[in-house]
């Protein structure tokens, strides 16, 4: 049997630690986005999970499974997006400092977030150069835990516990799938990848304008644009001209996220 950086047990194991500190989100549903897509939907509403998005499970995960000699000197991160409040939050709920490395172009929305969540923010360059040379000064001036984005076992066990929850429990009642958003093309040479994933679907920006206004005027849910991703794409025709899908008559769809910056959504 082949070893990837997460497993079954490696899941389980993350949510149990985790699941006094997170939310159980909901699961809708919309008729109307049925019609549309000729398929059963499912939503996965990640985007009401603490600090806005699921990014708070694998962020949980890493700062809870810090013993306590490691836990005191504190978390630190470089991210212009939701892992920064979402590591920010866990560390503030575990009582100990998070020191996180922000791009200045980073959006505003998830600036206040940091601050709201408690985090200490270190501003940097908007190249990742800039970011990882700040963030190794934080390393060596606080002794405190790397605890990256991705790539890191921690992470990615629990952000992977979705597998596990009820959406896939209504999705695989009947022929289904999944549809979950990524954002890096590199990550399609990982294993995991290459072996477990059927198929990718790359959606334009308009689809994913789309995808996000159909989910606040019909789902009534405000999603930022990478949260829209998986509806974009099963309403394109890629997806559905793809002999693929034809028979997959329940799909569930993750929302990743809703840290959107208002008044920039009003602009689509």
């Amino acid at each position: 049997m082949k070893k990837y950086a997460a497993d079954i047990k490696s899941i389980i194991n993350a949510h149990a630690l985790i699941k006094p500190h997170i939310h159980k989100t909901t699961v809708m549903s919309s008729t109307s986005l049925n019609s549309m897509s000729h398929k059963t939907l499912f939503f996965k509403c990640e985007c009401f999970q603490k600090s806005g998005a699921f990014k708070f499970r694998g962020a949980s995960n890493a700062v809870f499974s810090l013993d306590e000699e490691q836990a005191g000197k504190g978390v630190v991160t470089h991210s212009s997006g939701n892992h920064a409040a979402a590591l920010s939050l866990a560390a503030k709920m575990r009582g100990i400092p998070a020191y996180v490395v922000l791009p200045r172009n980073a959006p505003r929305c998830k600036v206040k977030n940091v601050k709201r969540y408690g985090g200490n923010i270190i501003f940097s360059d908007s190249n990742m150069l800039s970011r990882e040379e700040i963030t190794k000064k934080v390393l060596r001036d606080t002794g405190a835990v790397l605890v990256p984005s991705s790539n890191d076992a921690r992470i990615i066990s629990d952000s992977n516990m979705l597998s596990r929850d009820e959406i896939t429990k209504k999705v695989l009642r009947d022929t289904g799938a999944v549809l979950v958003p990524s954002s890096n093309d590199a990550r399609i040479i990982r294993p995991i990848v290459r072996d477990l994933v059927d198929d990718i679907i790359t959606v334009d920006d308009k689809e994913i304008i789309d995808a996000l206004w159909h989910c606040y005027k019909i789902l009534k849910v405000a999603i930022e644009p990478s949260g829209a991703i998986g509806l974009a794409a099963v309403l394109s025709e890629k997806f559905k001209q793809n002999p693929i899908w034809k028979d997959s008559n329940n799909i569930g769809i993750v929302l990743s996220g809703g840290n959107v910056d208002t008044d920039v959504i009003w602009k689509f």
